[in-house]
């Protein structure tokens, strides 16, 4: 039975108060003629005999209750809270009232790990505090009063709430009824500076670790830095100015110099390093345009390849559909079941939907080249003096380049010319004639540069007054045109009043100009064309277009049929000498408004 009460298992309780003597507390239950009962309901006394004495003047006990030494397991929150009498080796606790309202407490400080205990008996010593919280957790220190209170620290924060569990019991010390060892607990949390010196180093270190950890994503995210850029030196500068020639390593160079002019590093000194720099990255923009006209030459062509594939998709499409229309033909339309009847004709509206589609991209892409083929046949003669205009404003400005291009060198010149003459009082007679010398060369050259300079100015005033002469006769031919149009009007207009006199008798006789359905059909087939292109169509371009839809159709037909329609259509001459081409227009808004 003793194996029995030692091997009672505590671990699940959420204060692991062990009891004192579990041999002397199965005694005591049977001596009051009791079965000490376990926390699982086996009995720790097989052998015990109901049959025993029991003591006078006491009341039956719940075995779960008294003298367990342990404090019970959680209990849920809608049941009351039932405390037990706990048994130490020097006092016995009793617990509160169950009705009374638990026990008031201050508000929690941060990281509180010290209890206040008050109601302590006069008598109790150190020794016996110990022994009722130590069963709590690990007690650091323990600091008593002499006014019947201590404060006690823990380890850890969860053992305070374990010891506020103790409070409102009455403690008793051993089985005396004196006042002196007697005394109700409080306990309560206690504000203490090492709890909080503690929990604001722990409240540091976890805010380290999260600047840390964020440290380290934004570091993951960013991206690379670029790697620095040199200083400059003159070896420096002919490694770039190497780099510059060189087309694979033009980007990390032309980098490189903008760098350096931009912090600065042009001066007297080293402006003709940074010209010549300079001058080599220009040499590159021929490069580039050829590399764009060779991309724009691989898209045309990739155009082509598209157009070509697409009309050749087109083509199995109109196969594909000429076998669906021959399947539903009566011939073979009533060999099928119904089920292949109703896929076949599924079929065929799908292909015919899709080769829509595609017909429909085709004649886009081959509108869009007319137009651009039209566009460039309206070109106006005045192109080609804007042309012109511009070629001249390219000169112009080459000749400005060219111009600022001397001034540079005559200030690197100059420049040299002012370093050699504050050497010249360093140097010694020897030197002197040769630098005077080079002084004459040097005079020379800018005198040669000056003539050249005025050279140019001159050819510039001239290039600028020819530039104005252009623009003159530019004018002038604008004004020439918009004459020669206002005079197109009105002779339009004479002829149409001198025809409408003469034909009076041909409108009286024949009222309706069109005879036939089919008459009908072409007018309104070839109003749509000629709206589509606002700018006029040749009688060969309007009658190729029909002899798609019916190929019976005939150039002089259809060229009858238009003239005798003067409301509707008219006849118009554009370009200019051997680019003389007669153009039908759509009139049919202007005609409805006349008749």
């Amino acid at each position: 039975s003793t194996d029995g009460g030692r091997n009672l298992s505590l671990d699940s309780i959420p204060m692991g108060l062990p009891m004192s003597d579990p041999t002397a507390w199965a005694t005591a239950m049977n001596n009051l003629g009791m079965a000490p009962m376990g926390m699982t309901g086996q009995p720790l006394l097989p052998d015990f005999d109901p049959a025993l004495g029991m003591m006078t003047g006491i009341p039956p006990i719940n075995p779960m209750m008294p003298g367990l030494g342990i404090v019970p397991p959680p209990i849920p929150p809608d049941m009351p809270a039932v405390k037990e009498i706990i048994h130490c080796k020097s006092c016995t606790l009793f617990p509160p009232n169950p009705h009374l309202p638990p026990p008031a407490t201050r508000e929690r400080p941060p990281g509180c790990k010290t209890v206040f205990v008050g109601g302590l008996p006069e008598n109790g010593t150190e020794q016996i505090i110990m022994e009722v919280f130590e069963q709590c957790g690990e007690v650091i220190a323990i600091r008593k009063s002499k006014k019947n209170f201590c404060h006690i620290r823990f380890a850890e924060e969860f053992m305070v709430d374990k010891a506020l569990y103790l409070s409102g019991y009455r403690i008793r010390l051993g089985s005396s009824t004196d006042k002196k060892d007697t005394g109700r607990l409080h306990v309560d949390f206690a504000q203490a500076r090492d709890d909080l010196y503690e929990w604001e180093c722990k409240q540091r270190m976890l805010a380290r670790e999260e600047r840390h950890r964020r440290r380290l994503a934004e570091e993951r995210f960013r991206p690379p830095s670029p790697p620095p850029v040199v200083h400059y030196s003159d070896h420096e500068c002919s490694v770039v100015a190497e780099k510059l020639k060189d087309d694979t390593k033009f980007s990390e160079a032309i980098q490189t110099l903008l760098t350096w002019i931009e912090r600065g590093e042009v001066n007297r000194r080293t402006a003709n390093n940074f010209y010549s720099m300079i001058q080599s990255a220009n040499s590159h923009i021929r490069r580039l345009v050829n590399e764009k006209a060779a991309h724009e030459k691989e898209m045309e062509e990739a155009k082509e390849k598209f157009k070509l594939a697409l009309s050749g998709i087109l083509v199995q499409f109109e196969q594909i559909v000429a076998v669906y229309h021959s399947a539903s033909k009566q011939k073979a339309w009533d060999h099928f079941t119904k089920a292949q009847r109703k896929n076949i004709s599924v079929w065929c509206k799908q292909a015919e939907e899709i080769r829509n589609i595609h017909n429909d991209e085709l004649m886009g892409i081959r509108r869009e080249e007319e137009m651009e083929m039209s566009d460039e046949e309206i070109e106006d003669p005045a192109e080609m003096k804007e042309t012109e205009e511009s070629a001249l404003v390219s000169q112009v400005e080459a000749l400005k380049e060219e111009n600022d291009s001397l001034r540079w060198q005559l200030d690197a010149y100059r420049n040299e010319v002012e370093l050699l003459k504050q050497e010249q009082g360093k140097a010694t007679r020897d030197e002197d004639t040769t630098k005077e010398q080079q002084m004459k060369l040097l005079q020379q050259a800018l005198q040669g540069m000056q003539k050249h300079l005025l050279k140019v100015q001159e050819e510039y005033k001239k290039r600028e007054a020819e530039l104005e002469k252009v623009k003159e006769e530019k004018l002038k031919i604008e004004t020439l045109l918009e004459n020669l149009k206002e005079q197109e009007g009105s002779t339009t207009r004479v002829c149409a009043c001198s025809q409408e006199k003469e034909c009076p008798v041909e409108k009286t006789l024949s009222n309706s100009p069109v005879k036939s359905e089919r008459e009908v059909l072409l007018v309104g087939i070839i109003s749509t064309f000629l709206h589509v292109h606002p700018f006029g169509a040749s009688i060969e371009y309007i009658c190729s277009y029909l002899q798609r839809l019916d190929s019976k159709i005939c150039t002089a037909e259809v060229e009858v049929l238009m003239t005798r329609l003067q409301n509707t259509f008219r006849q118009e001459l554009s370009g200019v000498g051997a680019s003389l081409e007669k153009r039908w227009k759509f009139c049919g808004f202007d005609g409805l408004k006349m008749t």
